[in-house]
């Protein structure tokens, strides 16, 4: 690995853990390795290399959103996102930053994590419309909405596991959206269902 990424994977990773705001360039040099004079080649100023590490952030997150995407029942698709594994106790790489204020104050800084937000709402308001189209999810629920919902569940989970440093709090809050999205599937069959399933 050359030197500029090291220092885009380092300073990802202790921006992660930290904040922007309480990352020097000191830290990011002793992690790394990575010398003074290397890295303000690469990086002339801390925000340069944060906005390097930001887009690094959300390339990591946005893969783990397109499992929402592809083939297949788009419940079971939403059902093995909300419960696949991670570290509640480290938080989300891109919702972290929204609880830095030099990141919320800075439009430039703000900008990669309000477009990452905008594409992974997308991905969910797409699968929950084929939920709803495939009848495994009632025909009135708004999946704009929902998609909202959704995401508002795990970065709260992830606030109140950080919080209570357990993370009871973030399983128990995406074992409940799954839930009352199984509440939330027909009371009877959908007319798609019912034909596919008629037997001749």
């Amino acid at each position: 690995m050359d030197s500029r990424q090291l220092l885009i994977d380092t300073m990802s990773q202790l921006m992660w853990e930290r904040g922007y705001a309480d990352t020097s360039p000191r830290d990011v040099r002793e992690r790394s390795g990575v010398g003074q004079g290397s890295m303000y080649h690469h990086f002339p100023t801390k925000r340069d290399l944060a906005l390097a590490a930001l887009e690094r952030n959300v390339a990591d997150l946005l893969p783990a959103a397109s499992e929402l995407d592809g083939p297949g029942d788009p419940m079971a698709r939403i059902e093995a996102y909300l419960m696949r594994p991670r570290d509640a106790l480290k938080g989300c790489k891109v919702g972290r930053m929204t609880q830095d204020p030099q990141v919320r104050e800075d439009p430039a800084l703000l900008a990669p994590v309000q477009r990452a937000f905008a594409q992974v709402h997308t991905r969910w308001v797409r699968v929950l419309r084929e939920a709803v189209a495939a009848g495994g999810l009632r025909a009135d629920l708004d999946p704009e909405h929902l998609a909202h919902t959704l995401m508002a569940v795990l970065q709260g989970g992830y606030v109140l596991a950080i919080a209570q440093q357990d993370p009871g709090p973030f399983d128990d809050a995406r074992a409940g959206a799954l839930s009352l999205l199984r509440a939330a599937a027909p009371s009877t069959p959908h007319p798609t269902t019912t034909r596919r399933n008629r037997t001749p």
